[in-house]
């Protein structure tokens, strides 16, 4: 088992300290640059002000990628499932039609 280490990241110029094992710091730090490059991009389009209100509309952002990407992959999914349906009911056809 992996002991907590403390690592240091940036996000919005500002360094924050958190705990995490070996196993997740590369996550971790990859989290944190994907999150300031999200927030420095809303802080420089100059529409919105404060770190609070930057940070909600990176998580509403971030969010609202997430949930988009899992209904497309949820679509996929359905797609795949009813292929595999009409394909299944075309071999059980074939087998019925000609296997007999």
């Amino acid at each position: 088992m992996s002991s907590a280490n403390t690592v240091s990241v940036t996000i919005l110029d500002k360094e924050y300290r958190v705990s995490c094992t070996e196993d997740e710091r590369r996550g971790l730090e990859s989290s944190a640059r994907f999150l300031d490059e999200k927030m420095q991009a809303i802080k420089h389009s100059g529409r919105i002000v404060g770190l609070d209100r930057i940070a909600v509309m990176a998580g509403l952002n971030i969010t609202h990628d997430l949930l988009n990407e899992d209904k497309k992959k949820d679509g996929l999914a359905l797609g795949i499932n009813e292929k595999i349906i009409a394909l299944q009911n075309k071999l059980d056809f074939a087998i019925n039609a000609f296997g007999k």
